[in-house]
């Protein structure tokens, strides 16, 4: 780039991954972004007892601004306080005050600031969209100088260009090495089989499928359930309930299972091309990765050589008895290494880095 960009970043949260799966996506665009010079400041709402729940503190490679979420003219502060930034960023699913957001954003553009809509969970967003035309966001999304998002591949690119975007580019999930590394073991996580992640409502028939149904179907394994939500479900008796994991503690789940679950929302599995973070954090930490089918995981993964795929719950079971602790151990081993030499945040930052000066000559 030319010089450092100064961003302002509308988003759920940055410091704390309470109820927000999008933590770890943030940490690792904005701390990748900081140590190539860029200097973001990341804006996030009082809200959904997050900041109560905070695992890091303000870190070094970002200014945190906590705004109250008492009405639109905390959102409207904010805003202001972003004015004449390089770059402004309004992620969605913030959780309050979206729909202002995604509207007032846009006053900041100007000839010096470009103003981008980066979605988080594209297929949800556009499932929403192309189901209501009179959805507020349809209308603003060829106003923005830029959509980006975590996934979808050419399918939601399309269907972004087709509510006339002026340009659309997915900005995968990625590892950031320096944050989800193997440790050793760490027995309060031991398990055949882990799965982490909260309970969502287009999530939660595919973890009866594809986890709770494989514990019922094979008592002789040992289940292990993160996660916020759960608290109310009659589990099977060979799955253990931890209720929220912080994320200081996913790298020992990881590798402390002897594999590790990732299932997808419905939604992210209809579009493909999704690799939630799960994915990365897993690979990341070297463990053996079972993932549910999806179109598109061939792009960051080689099913039977750096993950393993399951399409039912008898198949999450099936990977269960033929995998020894060598196998899954190498498996873990070939994904780490793909994941180092493909696919981190600091290539992302790169990607959002070359094509932002591509628009800069463009403009020039």
């Amino acid at each position: 780039m030319p010089s450092p960009l100064r961003i302002a970043f509308f988003g759920s949260s940055l410091v704390s991954s309470y109820w927000n799966g999008a933590a770890t996506y943030y940490r690792g665009i904005v701390r990748a972004l900081h140590q190539r010079g860029h200097r973001v400041t990341f804006f996030e709402p009082d809200a959904f007892e997050r900041q109560q729940h905070r695992d890091m503190d303000d870190p070094e490679w970002a200014d945190v601004v906590v705004y109250p979420a008492n009405g639109e003219g905390d959102a409207a502060r904010a805003l202001e306080q972003a004015r004449g930034a390089d770059l402004v960023v309004k992620a969605s699913g913030v959780g309050v005050f979206d729909e202002f957001l995604e509207r007032e954003v846009l006053a900041l553009r100007s000839p010096s600031t470009w103003v981008a809509f980066w979605d988080v969970d594209a297929p949800a967003t556009l499932e929403r969209m192309l189901s209501d035309p009179q959805d507020p966001l349809r209308a603003h999304v060829p106003r923005y100088d830029l959509v980006l998002t975590y996934g979808g591949g050419q399918r939601v690119i399309d269907a972004y260009l087709g509510l006339d975007a002026r340009e659309c580019v997915p900005i995968y999930n990625a590892l950031d090495p320096d944050t989800h590394h193997p440790v050793p073991m760490d027995h309060r996580f031991a398990a055949d089989l882990g799965f982490l992640g909260n309970r969502l409502p287009d999530r939660e028939a595919r973890v009866h499928r594809f986890f709770f149904d494989a514990a019922r179907k094979a008592p002789e394994f040992d289940y292990l359930l993160g996660g916020s939500g759960w608290d109310d479900v009659d589990l099977p008796s060979n799955v253990t309930r931890l209720g929220h994991v912080p994320t200081r503690d996913h790298n020992a789940f990881n590798c402390s299972a002897h594999m590790v679950l990732n299932i997808n929302r419905d939604s992210m599995a209809r579009f493909g091309f999704s690799p939630p973070t799960r994915v990365f954090e897993a690979a990341g930490a070297g463990a053996c990765l079972m993932t549910d089918a999806w179109d598109g995981i061939e792009m960051f993964l080689e099913p039977g050589r750096e993950v393993l795929i399951a399409d039912s719950a008898e198949q999450v079971n099936q990977h269960l008895r033929a995998i020894g602790p060598v196998l899954a151990r190498q498996i873990g081993e070939r994904a780490r290494a793909r994941m180092l030499r493909e696919h981190t945040y600091a290539h992302r930052a790169v990607q959002l880095e070359s094509l932002l000066e591509a628009r800069l000559r463009a403009a020039a």
